[in-house]
């Protein structure tokens, strides 16, 4: 079968290998969306005259067998394809006849791998999301279940302040919360439908492009034609930026718990069958998935640089860089996912050490609560400051728990406030729910109405 571009002439052997690189194995991710897509397209051929409703009729009917074929493992992208977009309109070529060679009528390729990477990319979206928000549960219902455990606060890694478990699980739950609402806008720039942008100035027929974008489930269409176009990878590289955002937070919760479960400090613990050993240190139980967290955050944060690197001078319309932007970007949308799956269910079976957090509760530590002290029997606080900083050695044990309770403003560790997160939890859970009800409608009329 011929590619899409094939002309009068055969190009070269080695040229042919060096531009097609590995976007046919990488474009098995995106063999169902782009058949979502040329069904839309498809229907809409048949709505501005085309298409006749029979061969509309079958075109869909073949890509949904397509899209069986995927599920099912029969259907492959050979080299010679290039791509997903081409062996599947040459099977419909094959299968249909003159009728497979109209579904590329008014579209290019760019917009073609544009609008299935928006499918592709909005599906997984919502599994981060999805997957983000039980990791936000899970941490809000243990700060819930040890809001009142002493755990001693650090800044530079030293001894700070008196602090709970509950206070540290909520904070890194309400980050969690910060990185989906931001990661939300992003969704929704990346949620509006390009097809009919062509190859970045659409066409000189009368495509009705708020109908595809309509039956595509897309709210609006991207506008501008070249603006469409010229997102490619810049959004791509925002999507990825704002997931780079949730691998700084995994990254920062997994150095704490490599630091809080040193024997030394002991304050915490994961369960063996969570920890791998050494090929010759018999005792060893080492937290590799928390390594690996920190280094996978690493790589996720230099999937979007790359994205930028390669765009960053390119002139507007379509360039064949933009290939280069495919592979980071699935990778990353991926890998994202893996690790928020992973947290979780580390976060879901650790173990807290409650008399070790108390031993770590040294007199110094409430060095701090003394000063407030005179502050309240009317010394200035830098004269009080003075006063604790000079006689440190005078400072007492005390109870934690007493430290812990007077502290009553928003956030404190005596007053935690998780009703604030669980709200926005809520909102982000309705968002979510809404965005998957809607797409599935889209899909179950596009395909089995």
């Amino acid at each position: 079968m011929s590619k899409l571009w094939e002309k009068d002439y055969s190009i070269d052997t080695l040229i042919e290998e060096y531009t097609v690189g590995k976007d046919y194995l990488i474009d098995s991710e995106l063999v169902i969306p782009d058949c979502i897509g040329s069904i839309a397209q498809a229907k809409m051929l048949r709505k501005i005259g085309i298409l006749t409703s029979e061969e509309e009729e079958k075109v869909r009917k073949e890509l949904i067998q397509i899209i069986e074929d995927v599920k099912a493992g029969r259907f492959s992208i050979r080299k010679e394809d290039e791509d997903c977009h081409t062996a599947i309109e040459n099977r419909l070529v094959q299968r249909l006849g003159e009728t497979g060679k109209k579904i590329h009528t008014g579209r290019s390729r760019n917009d073609q791998v544009l609008t299935a990477l928006r499918i592709y990319g909005r599906e997984r979206l919502l599994k981060i999301f999805r997957a983000s928000l039980h990791l936000a549960n899970t941490l809000l219902d243990q700060a819930e279940q040890y809001q009142q455990v002493p755990m001693p606060g650090r800044t530079h890694t030293q001894l700070a302040m008196p602090s709970t478990v509950g206070l540290w699980l909520a904070a890194f739950g309400e980050e969690i919360l910060d990185n989906l609402e931001l990661l939300q806008r992003g969704y929704e720039l990346w949620n509006r439908c390009p097809l009919g942008s062509a190859a970045s100035y659409g066409t000189s027929l009368p495509l009705d492009r708020e109908y595809t974008a309509e039956l595509l489930a897309f709210p609006v269409v991207h506008n501008n034609v070249l603006a469409a176009n010229n997102s490619r990878g810049k959004l791509e590289a925002a999507i990825l930026d704002q997931l780079d955002q949730m691998g700084l937070t995994l990254s920062k919760l997994s150095t704490d718990l490599i630091l809080f479960s040193l024997p030394e400090i002991g304050y915490f613990s994961l369960p063996k069958e969570l920890c791998t050993g050494s090929s010759i240190m018999p005792q060893k139980q080492n937290p590799d998935g928390l390594e690996l967290t920190r280094a996978k955050a690493a790589v996720l944060g230099s999937y979007s640089n790359a994205i930028k690197s390669i765009i960053r001078s390119l002139p507007s319309g379509y360039n064949r860089d933009f290939q280069e932007t495919k592979e980071p970007f699935l990778k990353g949308m991926i890998l994202c996912l893996e690790m928020v799956q992973v947290m979780n269910h580390l976060i879901q079976k650790i173990q807290v050490h409650e008399e070790a957090l108390r031993n770590g509760f040294t007199p110094d530590i409430f060095a701090t609560d003394a000063v407030y002290e005179l502050v309240r029997q009317g010394i200035p606080f830098r004269d009080a400051y003075k006063e604790v900083a000079n006689n440190l050695n005078a400072l007492k044990q005390r109870d934690p728990k007493d430290a812990i309770s007077a502290r009553t403003s928003t956030g404190t560790a005596g007053n935690l406030r998780l009703d604030v997160p669980r709200k926005r939890t809520q909102v982000l859970q309705s968002f979510v729910q809404g965005e998957e009800d809607r797409i599935g409608r889209a899909w179950e009329k596009l395909l089995h109405g």
